[in-house]
């Protein structure tokens, strides 16, 4: 373990030293962003755009409004527009206004961060993904799922339950994250042999977090705090709600079976739990630079996070390297590496007007997140109303800002 630390040690202070001889071309891309743009500065049609506005303004108004509280951010390459706040803090109705440094609960799009955090392990020389989970946590065995290899964790194959069968148990019983952590390995079941279907599993997630915890020798939690919001700068996110004030979190509307607990979304319990498949709490401004850091093929304000080699195979549909995996499968429900690509004509699409290519990620919590790497553009759609009560909201919204994207952006 000593041995690994000291070489990711080093190898994160090449990388750094690395990105401080970005060559300029590399440098002007990663420039800071800024939120001081009119919409014609990023092509966009802002009556288009107003749209999304609009709609939103309407479900967060009134003493009976479906949606509490919302925000959306777009943007463009380096720039984005200044977020756009709608609605209350939380669902009560006597609720104040919501905060424009309000955090939100990101829900399931705190998946594709955990594995962004994996990803740097690989370029590192520590993780294969080709390699069986086994070789870094024997344990994982139990059961019969030796075979399973760490890719299938990231692109939803391994056959791994979405959630523990006792996941409301210890939520009540306020377990810590580890031991949701420690069942996911030993007590899980498969659902069918790895690489031969696909089903949504939040347990690869656990079990990937439960890996870099064990090659790292930290907390996962500071492991994605030192390795990727400070080195982006992002001083609004983190992993659970610990050192954040409380009046900054935006408070949601909960499923039915949370309802009346101690444990639902709300509570103390599970804001400061840090679930690696569901507990990044985060600001618009901050996402956007995450976007932007991907848009730019891994760096950001001089510091390259990822190689463009890593964002390509986290953005691009990884299904089609599974030779048993049906090929109704591979087709309309592609995942990158931890992304989730669009699928128009699904159910779960994100939207009419965005293609294949696009990627992204929801979350439980009403909250949407998606990026073009042909138009360079990208919305952050975030609500606090529970997204299986009305799913179709967010894809209302997006839409319509997909919609606004009608020129290219000015040449600089």
């Amino acid at each position: 373990m000593n041995a690994l630390l000291s070489r990711r040690d080093l190898l994160r202070g090449a990388a750094l030293c690395g990105a401080a001889a970005l060559a300029p071309a590399e440098a002007a891309a990663a420039e800071a962003p800024s939120s001081s743009n009119t919409p014609a500065e990023l092509g966009l049609d802002p009556k288009r755009l107003q749209v999304a506005y609009d709609l939103l303004e309407k479900w967060t108004s009134g003493p009976n409004a479906p949606v509490p509280g919302g925000a959306i951010l777009v943007g463009r390459g380096t720039k984005t527009l200044a977020p756009r706040f709608f609605g209350r803090q939380g669902p009560e109705p006597d609720a104040p206004p919501i905060r424009r440094d309000g955090l939100f609960l990101m829900a399931s799009i705190t998946k594709p961060i955990t594995y962004l955090g994996a990803m740097l392990l690989v370029e590192r020389g520590l993780l294969n993904l080709s390699d069986r989970v086994t070789r870094y946590v024997p344990e994982f065995a139990a059961h019969g799922k030796q075979d399973t290899l760490v890719v299938h964790l990231f692109t939803h194959t391994s056959g791994l339950p979405d959630m523990l069968p006792n996941n409301v148990e210890l939520r009540r019983q306020h377990a810590p994250l580890q031991k949701f952590l420690d069942d996911a390995v030993r007590e899980t079941k498969l659902l069918f042999p790895p690489g031969t279907q696909l089903s949504y599993q939040s347990m690869g997630t656990a079990v990937v977090a439960e890996i870099i915890q064990r090659l790292t020798g930290r907390p996962i939690a500071e492991f994605l705090r030192r390795e990727i919001f400070e080195p982006l700068g992002l001083k609004s996110t983190g992993l659970g709600s610990q050192g954040f004030p409380r009046e900054r979190i935006v408070r949601v509307q909960v499923p039915a079976y949370q309802a009346g607990t101690d444990f639902d979304w709300n509570s103390t319990y599970w804001q400061e739990l840090g679930a690696p498949w569901g507990g990044l709490f985060s600001t618009p401004e901050d996402f956007a630079v995450i976007c932007q850091m991907l848009l730019a093929g891994g760096q950001y304000r001089g510091v390259r996070l990822l190689s463009p080699a890593t964002v390509r195979m986290m953005t691009t549909n990884r299904l089609d390297d599974f030779p048993d995996l049906p090929e109704p499968v591979r087709r309309t429900q592609p995942w990158g590496l931890g992304w989730r690509m669009n699928h128009p004509g699904t159910p779960d699409s994100w939207g009419d007007l965005l293609d294949r290519h696009v990627f992204g990620h929801t979350g439980a919590t009403g909250t949407m997140v998606w990026i073009d790497p042909q138009t360079r553009g990208f919305a952050i759609l975030l609500t606090s109303a529970e997204r299986a009560r009305a799913p179709w909201r967010l894809v209302h919204l997006s839409n319509a800002v997909a919609a606004a994207f009608v020129h290219d952006p000015p040449a600089p």
